[in-house]
């Protein structure tokens, strides 16, 4: 099990931090109650959804004690509790909430048809789901980091490579059409300007490297990162001031379910 570590991944909270402020300000409801935030990691964006939807309660459930821990302390006016989405979501109580959000968590979960469907019998008639996941597979840092865990002389040292659980953009059209009222798909592609390439590494040290050097030993860790680096310095090139550009796409939907009063 990977072990997260909310101070590695807060060190780019701004950055991390503006999907979910982008998919609040898409979320449109009146009157909200109760909010879920799914993956809630350290709380970053169970603010945003505390300050998006003022007087409602905030619901944070994460699988990683660690996160759970930094939430509290980051959104105290939040509810945090351990809850592992895979599994247990319907411990939630169906209806129970009115907006059910998830920000860059639902990549780590497998079964998404499951996932969603699990999602939106939680709504409340009338609530939205608003969720945010990563579509970075056609980036350089995926695509370095994949073929390396492929390759001779690393495909030994990892049992179970991580595993990207999300689906194509058509795929979850059809699922939506099928289990939901109504729905809006959107991608937007992220322009980060880091400041060098080491910063490319201390990003993916919070998320996508972890499984990986959660499985090595500190040696391996290390030798493992500079293969990496070697290949991040080749494959993105330097601005004229010497920074970086490092493009993040991620995929966004909205769905709603029945309101009675429109039946």
């Amino acid at each position: 099990m990977v072990e997260w570590d909310s101070g590695q991944y807060l060190k780019f909270a701004g950055e991390r931090t503006q999907p979910a402020r982008d998919l609040a300000a898409r979320t449109a409801l009146d009157n909200v109650r109760e909010v879920l935030d799914v993956g809630c990691g350290p709380g970053n964006s169970s603010r945003v959804l505390a300050e998006r939807f003022p007087g409602a309660r905030v619901h944070g459930i994460d699988s990683s004690p660690d996160m759970i821990d930094a939430a509290r302390g980051n959104c105290p006016e939040g509810r945090f509790t351990l809850c592992d989405a895979a599994t247990e979501l319907g411990s939630l109580g169906k209806g129970a909430y009115d907006v059910v959000f998830s920000n860059a968590c639902i990549q780590w979960i497998p079964d998404h048809p499951k996932l969603v469907r699990a999602m939106l019998s939680l709504l409340r008639p009338g609530g939205v789901l608003a969720v945010q996941t990563p579509m970075n597979d056609d980036e350089p840092i995926h695509k370095i980091i994949g073929a390396l865990v492929a390759g001779e002389k690393w495909r030994g040292a990892f049992a179970k490579p991580r595993i990207f659980h999300n689906l194509r953009p058509g795929q979850y059209f059809d699922l939506l059409a099928d289990a939901a009222a109504d729905f809006t798909l959107w991608q937007t592609t992220y322009y980060h300007v880091l400041a060098s390439h080491a910063a490319i590494m201390e990003w993916y040290r919070g998320t996508g490297l972890r499984p990986y050097l959660s499985a090595l030993s500190e040696s391996d860790k290390a030798a493992f990162e500079a293969d990496v680096f070697a290949q991040v310095v080749a494959q993105y090139p330097k601005q004229q001031d010497g920074r970086i550009i490092f493009r993040f796409p991620r995929f966004f939907f909205t769905a709603t379910m029945d309101n009675p009063s429109s039946n």
